[in-house]
């Protein structure tokens, strides 16, 4: 794991607007401002949304709504004007004014974006017509010409809040809140990436109230609307592909050369609109959707380019978007440009075509600042309108392609789009987000087995778990901050999650586990995995607690058992060798209050240093073996003086006493010989003797032979006996792993 005292601000935690700095401490900025100017743009917004309704409340219409046929003029479908109901099923041919304006009813007046007519000249007439009706409706009457000469007269009237129809205020809405999301992302955090966002939610807000005006009840709309929609909506297209491509160069890391790619995005922008609005751009439409492809294509590149120099999930994440958004525009225009080509164009669904992909786009751009966070309700919007886009497409296709009836196409369009969405809906929320929540099989997997390690080697906290950690969320790089942190959080947008670790823990330095880039840079963290990291820490710092009560309360029954030892039974042993009948007796005892002493102070102490505790060992080893006239060869080796736990000098002591007196008594030795070695991690007791024993594989084991190997288990240790040469036994102890506490920095 790699160790830092601080992390450097780069471009991986400035994805996100409320992120802290790491690596250093930023004052505190008191939003207070920022919110009342942000309440202040909502209400301004809405404000302007009113006046704009007002003002489109205030012209004249027809309220009529026209049916497209296959063959032959539309019909009237229904109109709220009691002088036409008994008109509805029939076909109007002329609208009339007073002033002597007439135009001509045809489909035409059924469509109302002429920025998505594939045909130039159609667009051309269609802009016409539309102006054409804007002109006639100025007359203070109108009257409507049927087939059989039938004339009636209807008065012009201003279409009124009702007029504007049920999809001009959910549009409305929409629109003033993308452009807020916008605002949001600015005034949080003011930067050149974020006002180029701004500057694409305000192009898609911007769209999406010319969609609402254009989608009003009835016949008519705004003098010169027809004119404007094309050019401007083109425009706000051309600009919104730009500012992506222009985005991406930035963010999350700038680019080289990003001056001439973000340039290149936008010379377009400032050329084909003037060339269509002058007249000298021909099959306008194919060379904006051409042009939006190649910024899409250009985007995907660039942020490729930019998870190839730095594995940033967010850029991962951004290039799944930009391939779904790519797609589905590439779709749509496919649909489109089959469409055009067969006769009676369903102009009602290519609107709707257009309509559903901007609210896909207003989707994903709203999903973008939240994409580490729970928002399920934008992802099912954005999944939906994603779904319907694919809809409307392939009924464009079915209708072009296999002259399909639009009933019939529709029907298959929306069967195989909802499949698609019912069989693949979680599997496509994983692959794009990549925020999916850890199983909670997993998680309790990697937690047990990091408890049971911890419950072994508990001053390896820290590093167990950042160990952890890295299992579970599998990030690229996992850095230490010394620095505490309240709580777990994620920054740089989901790039990288802040874990403090030792900030409850009493006595110790404020640390935190800074991890970036989840499953290698494939993933963006969420809150969940906040949460999740949250309470695996807890879970571990609650067993270290639990552990450390454990050793404090076996520490005290140690010293109460050595205290009792020492003035109950030691008391007693000292009366009993001062009353001894024979020195041999008084000096047996003796022996025995030394063991009994050498037995309290190793219960009494918490550790002890491997010289100390040798040189204990020895000195008893002395005193039994020159009382048994048996000679003693000692031999200590260690490359590091580290502390022993009492549960490894109580079973070392007992193993060296165990083997001794098996010497001794079975054995029947003249000479033992005992080697301690420890290198590195690896201890190595070895005890030998010359004495009778021979064959220790047919030996059955008793309690003694039992002892010593339960206790070189307790150790992870192994134990064996072998013949020594040219007589004797030897026993080999061997621990590859001794970790003794000094280890455990």
């Amino acid at each position: 794991m790699t160790e830092r005292p601080a992390v450097p601000g780069d471009s991986s935690f400035d994805n996100t607007p409320l992120e802290p700095a790491l690596g250093r401490e930023l004052p505190v900025q008191r939003p207070g401002w920022r919110r009342q100017l942000l309440v202040l743009l909502a209400v301004a917004g809405g404000l302007g949304i009113l006046a704009l309704a007002r003002w489109l409340a205030a012209i004249p219409s027809l309220d009529i709504v026209l049916l497209p046929t296959v063959s032959g003029p539309p019909t009237v479908l229904s109109t709220s004007i009691p002088a036409l109901e008994p008109m509805v099923g029939r076909a109007p041919i002329v609208l009339r004014n007073a002033d002597g304006r007439e135009l001509q009813v045809d489909e035409m007046l059924t469509e109302r974006s002429p920025r998505w007519q594939v045909d130039d000249t159609m667009r051309a007439q269609l802009i016409a017509r539309q102006e054409a009706l804007a002109a006639v409706l100025e007359g203070r009457e109108v009257f409507v010409e049927f087939r059989n000469g039938i004339e009636v007269p209807v008065p012009a009237r201003p279409r009124g809040y009702g007029g504007l129809g049920l999809l001009f205020w959910p549009l409305a809405g929409l629109a003033l809140a993308v452009a807020l999301v916008g605002a949001f992302v600015v005034l949080a955090r003011p930067q050149g990436r974020n006002l180029l966002y701004l500057t694409v939610v305000l192009c898609q807000a911007a769209t999406l109230l010319i969609i609402a005006v254009g989608s009003m009840r009835g016949l008519g709309l705004p003098a010169g609307f027809a004119t404007l929609e094309p050019i401007a909506r083109m425009a706000l297209d051309l600009a919104t592909g730009a500012a992506v491509l222009h985005a991406f160069t930035l963010h999350p890391r700038p680019l080289p050369h990003r001056l001439v790619i973000a340039a290149a995005g936008w010379l377009p922008v400032l050329l084909l609109p003037a060339l269509a609005h002058a007249g000298g751009l021909q099959q306008v439409w194919w060379w904006t959707q051409g042009t939006m492809l190649a910024q899409g294509a250009a985007a995907l590149a660039t942020i490729s380019w930019s998870y190839r120099l730095e594995p940033n999930p967010f850029s991962a994440v951004l290039r799944r978007l930009g391939f779904i958004a790519v797609g589905a525009f590439a779709l749509v225009t496919l649909g489109m440009a089959a469409a055009a080509g067969t006769p009676g164009p369903p102009g009602t669904i290519a609107a709707a075509g257009s309509l559903i992909w901007t609210l896909f786009l207003s989707s994903l751009l709203l999903l973008v600042p939240f994409l580490s966070r729970s928002r399920l309700a934008l992802r099912e919007l954005a999944m939906l309108a994603g779904i319907g886009t694919i809809a409307i497409s392939l009924d464009l296709l079915f209708v072009a392609i296999f002259s399909l009836g639009q009933l019939t196409s529709l029907t298959l369009a929306v069967l195989l789009a909802l499949g698609a969405y019912t069989v693949s809906r979680q599997w496509i929320l994983n692959q794009t987000i990549g925020a999916e929540v850890l199983t909670t099989e997993r998680s309790f997997e990697q937690l047990y087995r990091v408890a049971r390690e911890l419950q072994k080697q508990p001053a390896r906290y820290s590093t167990l778990v950042a160990e952890l950690l890295r299992d579970l969320f599998e990030p690229l790089e996992v850095l230490r901050l010394e620095r505490d942190s309240p709580r777990a959080s994620v920054v740089g947008g989901g790039a990288a999650l802040i874990v403090p670790v030792r900030g409850a823990r009493g006595g110790s330095r404020p640390l935190s586990l800074v991890l970036r880039f989840a499953r290698r840079g494939q993933r963006l963290f969420s809150r969940d995995d906040a949460r999740l990291a949250e309470r695996v820490v807890e879970q571990l710092r609650r067993a270290v607690a639990y552990d450390q009560a454990v050793e404090r309360g076996r520490n005290e029954e140690r010293l109460r058992i050595a205290q009792d030892l020492h003035d109950d039974i030691g008391a007693r042993l000292l009366t009993l060798m001062y009353q001894s009948p024979t020195p041999e007796m008084e000096d047996y005892i003796r022996h025995t209050l030394l063991d009994l002493k050498t037995l309290t102070r190793g219960l009494a102490a918490a550790e002890h240093r491997l010289s100390h505790a040798a040189a204990e060992w020895k000195a008893d080893l002395t005193q039994r073996l020159t009382a048994a006239q048996v000679q003693l060869g000692w031999s200590v080796e260690y490359d590091r003086d580290v502390r022993l736990t009492v549960v490894q000098w109580s079973a070392i002591t007992r193993v060296i006493r165990e083997l001794v007196t098996n010497a001794l008594y079975h054995g029947h030795a003249t000479r033992v010989d005992v080697q301690v070695m420890l290198a590195g991690a690896r201890l190595t007791l070895a005890v030998s003797d010359d004495g009778d024993g021979r064959d220790p594989q047919s030996w059955a084991h008793g309690l003694g032979m039992g002892g010593v190997r339960k206790r070189v288990k307790l150790l992870a240790g192994e134990v064996r006996w072998r013949e020594n040469t040219p007589r004797g036994i030897v026993c080999e102890v061997l621990v590859p792993d001794f970790q003794a506490p000094e280890d455990d920095a």
